[in-house]
């Protein structure tokens, strides 16, 4: 379901004041470029303007969301407004240029042509040639809304083309607010707003049964270390290794250890609201009295370390063994 201009104000502020300025205004850009990072509501926004562009019963910038025009826009279902993304990996020339002949004709119910373009960074250099000549001569009425998270990788000639309004990554507050309206608990929530900024990740995080194993085992090897020690290589060859298999997969698991340690420093330091496995609290608390804060640093310290050798390509196997010696140490 797409955003409310409400709720986009909360996410966006910057880019929703703009956007209203204009409309309010009458000054419409012939071509937007809506770049930032994923998960950070550009789909959003582009259908929230698309359809303050076409509503017949608009408060001041903001569409009423339930004329005819609004609705199909949602529903992606208005002959005026047309939606392109990428086809299998990329979007090729022969999508621009069906683009170019549909803005030939007269628009079906109105004057105005509109179309949004979705990880407009995958054109073909064919395709991105074609768009800047549509670009280069826009017909009049017609508007294009262009959505990327490469802006760096959009020809400087089409960027130039284009009013860019930038997306700021969601904060993390943010972040835990809208994933509880999304129905995730509020311990998942905070500890996925420490992993990523993108709604859209962590949402999918979420899901992933996988996801939900990793965090287990890594709060298990913590108290595997704490309570039992010597037992902490037979849990990495019975159960880690069975678990994580490749690299990405090393990573994410050296991340939630990472934000483990972190607590553990930070509930040392009476900073309790910061911590991220809010749900393993009382635990936590727990172990930050029986030791040091020196050795929680050097554990941190140590995970930091794994981090950079597995950047390295050392293997991964061979890491956690390492790193694991050295927890027991520590």
């Amino acid at each position: 379901m797409v955003k409310t201009w409400r709720e986009l104000e909360d996410i966006q502020p910057k880019v929703m004041k703009m956007i209203e300025n204009s409309l309010n205004k009458g000054r419409i850009s012939h071509a937007y470029l809506f770049e930032g990072g994923r998960g950070t509501g550009k789909k959003d926004v582009s259908f929230q303007m698309a359809k303050s562009l076409f509503c017949t019963n608009r408060d001041g910038a903001k569409p009423c969301s339930t004329c005819s025009n609004c609705r199909r826009i949602e529903s992606q279902n208005h002959p005026d407004v047309h939606f392109i993304s990428p086809e299998g990996q990329s979007i090729k020339k022969e999508q621009i240029q069906y683009l170019q002949a549909e803005f030939q004709r007269t628009g079906v119910e109105s004057r105005k042509k509109l179309y949004i373009i979705e990880h407009v960074n995958k054109m073909t250099p064919n395709a991105a040639n074609s768009l800047l000549k549509f670009l280069e001569e826009p017909h009049a009425d017609t508007y294009a809304i262009l959505l990327t998270e490469q802006v760096h990788q959009l020809l400087d000639t089409i960027v130039s083309r284009c009013q860019v309004l930038s997306f700021q990554p969601l904060t993390p507050q943010v972040l835990v607010d809208t994933l509880v309206e999304h129905s995730v608990s509020p311990s998942t929530a905070q500890l996925l707003s420490h992993l990523t900024n993108s709604l859209e990740e962590a949402l999918q995080l979420n899901e992933d049964e996988w996801f939900g194993l990793a965090r287990k085992l890594v709060i298990k090897l913590n108290e595997t270390l704490v309570t039992r020690p010597e037992q902490a290589l037979f849990f990495i060859q019975e159960e880690w290794i069975s678990h994580f298999k490749d690299k990405e997969q090393y990573e994410k698991g050296l991340h939630l250890l990472l934000l483990l340690y972190r607590d553990l420093v930070q509930l040392q330091a009476d900073n309790e609201q910061t911590i991220a496995f809010i749900g393993y609290r009382e635990q936590l608390k727990k172990q930050a009295l029986q030791t040091t804060q020196r050795k929680s640093v050097q554990r941190l310290e140590a995970v930091l370390k794994a981090k950079q050798k597995l950047s390295s390509n050392m293997n991964p196997q061979l890491l956690i063994e390492e790193l694991v010696l050295e927890l027991q140490e520590g």
